[in-house]
C-alpha cells in the first residue's frame, strides 16, 4: 500500500514485508499490554470522577483548581503512586528530574547513579560538566556512579556498598545515548533490592522517560520511591503540548512540589491555563499511542537487522521503552537516515536536518523530528550525536502506518546514496 503514495524500491518493500511478518508475535505481545493499560487508565478516570468541569483552566494563583487535583489523582492511580505532581510548567523531562533531585537532596547529601553515566542533559544538573551554574555539586551534593558491567547491565554486586551512605539512588530506565540494555521493571526491582540490602533508607528515584505504559507495571510497583518523566513523551499520548510529572511517595512528592513552586505552597498553587483537557486526553490515549511507537520500533529493528546492521534491542526482545538504537557505522549513513525520517514526517517534511550544537549536549547532534509538538519524542523522531559508533536512536510513532512509512523512507534515503544494498 505505501508504495502507492511514496517512491520506494521494490526490493526494499519485499524485505519490509519479511521484516513485518517475522514481528507478528512481538506485535501480539504489544497489543496485549496496550489493552491491559487502556483498561487501567479507563478505571482511573472513572474512579476519580473525571468530568468536563475538570478541563477548565484556572488563572493567577490557581487556588482550588479541581482539574489540577483530579489530574494528579488519575496519574497516581495509573502509575500505582501515593501521589503525583503533574504540571504543564515542567519544560522537559530534565526539568522534572532536576526538580525531583533538588527537592529531595540537601547540602552534604550523596547521589549515586546505579546505571553508569546519566543522560547528557543531566550532566550539568548534577555538576559533572560546567562550573558555577547552580548544579547539585554547587550546592554541596556529592555524586558517584556505579559503572556498568561488561555486558552493559548494572553491577548488582557493587551497588549495596556504593549506596551505603547515599541519600538518593538514581536509576535511568532507558538507554539514553548509549547501547546498553534498557531496564525492565523486573530488573529495576532487582536494583531496588540491592539498594535496600545496603541502605534501607536510601530514596530510589527512577528516570522513567520513554518507559511509561510499555509494560503492565511501573517501577513504583517494585519498590522505587519516585518516578519522573515528560508529557511530550509516552504519557502525553502525542496530545500534551508540554509538561512533566513526578509520582510516588506522598512525602517526597510534596518536597518536590516545594521546589517547583515555593516551600509552604507546593501543590496548592499553580494555574492550569487551558492545558488540563489536553493532559487528561493525552493520558487517555497514551497506551494506544505507546503501542504504535513500540510497533514502529520493532519494525525498524527487524528491517535493519535484515539489512545487516547491529540493532539494540533485537526486534523480538521484551520491550521496556520505546527507544531503538542502530549502529549505522558512518556519519554519512547516520545523516542519510535522519534525512529520510524527516521526509516521512507529517510536519516540516521539506526540511533537511543538519548537525548542530544542541544545548545540553557535548557533541553536535543531528535530529529528525517533523512533529506537531516541538521535540515530542512520542512522535516519530531520530537523533544522534555525531560521534563513534555513529548509532542512531529512534523513538515514537503516533500511528503504526505513519511510523512504518518513516522508517522505509529512511532506508530508501540510504539506498539512493549507495549506503546500503539489498540482496535480491
Amino acid at each position: 500500500m505505501l508504495e502507492q503514495f511514496f517512491e520506494l524500491d521494490k526490493h526494499l518493500m519485499e524485505l519490509a514485508q519479511k521484516a513485518e511478518d517475522r514481528a507478528k508475535d512481538a506485535f501480539a505481545r504489544i497489543d496485549e499490554i496496550a489493552a491491559y493499560n487502556e483498561a487501567k487508565v479507563l478505571r482511573a478516570f472513572i474512579k476519580n470522577g473525571v468530568s468536563e468541569s475538570h478541563f477548565k483552566g484556572s488563572t493567577g494563583y490557581g487556588y482550588d483548581d479541581r482539574g489540577r487535583e483530579v489530574l494528579d489523582a488519575v496519574f497516581a492511580d495509573v502509575f500505582g503512586a501515593e501521589d503525583a505532581l503533574v504540571r504543564h510548567n515542567f519544560v522537559s523531562g530534565t526539568h522534572a528530574l532536576a526538580t525531583a533531585l533538588f527537592g529531595v537532596l540537601r547540602t552534604g547529601d550523596k547521589l549515586v547513579s546505579l546505571t553508569g553515566a546519566p543522560y547528557d542533559t543531566m550532566e550539568e544538573v548534577i555538576g559533572i560538566r560546567g562550573e558555577g551554574n547552580g548544579s547539585l555539586k554547587d550546592f554541596g551534593v556529592s555524586y558517584e556512579e556505579v559503572p556498568l558491567t561488561s555486558d552493559g547491565t548494572p553491577d548488582l554486586e557493587r551497588i549495596p556498598e556504593a549506596v551505603r551512605d547515599a541519600k538518593v539512588a538514581y536509576i535511568q530506565r532507558s538507554r539514553g545515548y548509549s547501547l546498553r540494555p534498557s531496564l525492565t521493571v523486573e530488573h529495576i526491582g532487582e536494583l531496588v533490592q540491592a539498594v535496600k540490602s545496603g541502605n534501607p533508607d536510601a530514596i530510589i528515584i527512577v528516570d522513567n522517560c520513554y518507559g511509561e505504559l510499555v509494560e503492565k507495571n511501573e517501577p513504583l510497583a517494585v519498590g522505587a520511591d519516585l518516578i519522573v518523566g515528560s508529557l511530550i513523551k509516552n504519557p502525553g499520548g502525542g496530545i500534551a503540548q508540554t509538561g512533566g510529572y513526578i509520582a510516588g511517595r506522598k512525602d517526597l512528592v510534596e518536597l518536590c512540589s516545594y521546589r517547583l513552586t515555593t516551600p509552604g505552597m507546593g501543590k496548592e498553587v499553580g494555574c492550569t491555563l487551558n492545558q488540563s483537557r489536553e493532559l487528561f486526553m493525552g493520558l487517555f490515549w497514551a497506551p494506544s499511542v505507546v503501542a504504535n511507537a513500540v510497533k514502529t520500533s520493532v519494525f525498524a529493528l527487524s528491517l535493519f537487522q535484515l539489512l545487516g546492521y547491529e540493532v539494540y534491542p533485537k526486534y523480538d526482545e521484551t520491550r521496556t521503552d520505546i527507544i531503538a538504537a542502530m549502529k549505522l557505522n558512518t556519519a554519512e549513513a547516520l545523516t542519510a537516515f535522519c534525512r529520510g525520517i524527516q521526509k516521512g514526517s507529517p510536519v516540516d517534511s521539506f526540511v533537511t536536518p543538519e548537525p548542530w550544537a544542541m544545548p545540553g549536549y557535548d557533541s553536535p547532534v543531528i535530529m529528525a523530528a517533523g512533529a506537531f509538538t516541538l521535540g515530542a519524542s512520542i512522535e516519530l523522531s531520530a537523533d544522534a550525536p555525531l560521534r563513534e559508533p555513529y548509532a542512531v536512536w529512534i523513538q515514537g510513532g503516533l500511528t503504526y502506518t505513519s511510523g512504518k512509512a518513516g522508517i522505509l523512507l529512511a532506508a530508501q534515503s540510504m539506498l539512493e546514496q549507495g549506503l546500503i544494498s539489498i540482496k535480491q
